[in-house]
């Protein structure tokens, strides 16, 4: 319900627009192949290739539930704002399919929007979950130039890993999961969090002294851990594992994956497992096919019961930290204290990035800081 007038409408100046920015998927079988090759683009992967990695999409009609997924959080967020009674336009672009990030920003610039914060659909530190959307965030004002509007600032939310919001999110749905398993293994069952594995050189060069990458989520998992112990008065044996590993098998990628662990501890003697997706924030296709295809065939040869947690979708207490963070980041742009809620053993994230921060192995891509960055100063140093 939109607030009553006497009350003080929270202030998000300098920032009067917010960018959601994710990934981006095919739609349709047709879409399949050029949204592979937006993917992989510079890496000179034949087609015939792209096809077969496009057999995990067309198992499910060629389509990704990214984007619809993302129109959920989308109209749950100007939901949240308005009942809040923040009146800010809301967009949404992709880096590797439409909405396309260069035609959003251009749709932006052409509203009159001045100074954007953006949220990144992806909560930890590493190229591919930060710095890689920071570099197409750079490159689409870049190729506005000077054509017409007025000039526009893009800055991205702190991320946001080890968020209250965030993690009790989680909490909650590990100990959901627990209630699906059968009595007589739930209190022995085992935690797999699950993330997205990438190249150990990658890990090795997240964050601003590098290895951000897993000790953020070694640090949720933690967390969560203990959430659930305290919700069910049972402590459950935990791992971290990977899983959606590419790319020519003699580049080392953080290991194990989630298929191996599984077989790792059936012969250990687990009774149960319940895979906690805490890399990802919704259901796309590394859940969907990874995880509630792959990893479940997997649990189901070994005998193993197994469930999966569900991620953070569009849950209230998510889309709600959606408005924390811009209001926090608004609030410390202004020159002021804000709260900054982080729970675990990490202190909160960074609102400015480093320039090298989480860096780019093959190329020197300029990237937007976490400082206000424009078309006059991409790539400028921190102040």
């Amino acid at each position: 319900m939109p607030l009553s007038d006497a009350t003080t409408v929270p202030d998000t100046s300098p920032y009067d627009a917010l960018l959601l920015v994710s990934f981006g998927g095919p739609e349709k079988p047709a879409d399949v192949v050029p949204f592979l090759r937006n993917v992989t683009a510079g890496r000179d992967i034949p087609d015939s290739r792209l096809e077969e990695v496009g057999e995990h999409y067309y198992q499910f009609g060629g389509r990704s539930p990214i984007n619809g997924q993302n129109r959920a959080l989308l109209a749950a967020i100007r939901e949240d704002l308005a009942a809040a009674g923040i009146d800010l336009p809301v967009y949404w672009g992709n880096r590797n399919w439409a909405p396309y990030l260069v035609d959003e920003v251009a749709r932006m610039r052409g509203d009159g929007v001045r100074r954007a914060l953006c949220f990144v659909t992806s909560a930890y530190s590493s190229y591919s979950g930060c710095r890689q959307y920071r570099e197409d965030l750079t490159a689409a004002l870049a190729e506005l130039g000077d054509a017409g509007g007025v000039d526009l600032v893009l800055d991205r939310t702190r991320v946001y890993f080890n968020h209250p919001a965030y993690v009790d999110t989680m909490v909650d749905a590990v100990v959901a999961a627990l209630a699906e398993l059968p009595d007589e293994v739930r209190t022995d069952a085992e935690i797999a969090f699950v993330t997205h594995s990438v190249p150990d050189s990658m890990n090795a060069s997240s964050g601003p002294t590098g290895e951000a990458y897993v000790a953020q989520h070694r640090s949720v998992a933690s967390r969560v851990a203990a959430g659930v112990a305290e919700a069910t008065g049972t402590a459950h044996d935990q791992s971290l594992v990977f899983c959606s590993r590419s790319g020519p098998p003699t580049v080392p990628w953080l290991e194990p994956d989630v298929n191996d662990h599984l077989r790792a501890r059936a012969d250990a003697g687990a009774r149960a497992v319940v895979l906690a997706p805490i890399g990802f924030v919704s259901d796309h296709m590394e859940v969907i096919y990874d995880l509630d295809t792959e990893a479940m065939a997997t649990a189901r040869e070994l005998g193993l019961p197994c469930t999966r947690a569900a991620t953070a979708g569009v849950e209230p207490r998510f889309v709600a930290m959606v408005r924390e963070l811009l209001l926090e980041r608004a609030a410390a742009e202004r020159g002021e204290d804000p709260s900054r809620p982080a729970v675990g053993d990490l202190p909160p994230a960074w609102d400015r990035c480093a320039p090298d921060c989480c860096a780019n192995a093959r190329s020197q891509r300029e990237a937007l800081v976490g400082a206000a960055s424009s078309i006059e100063d991409i790539g400028a140093p921190l102040p």
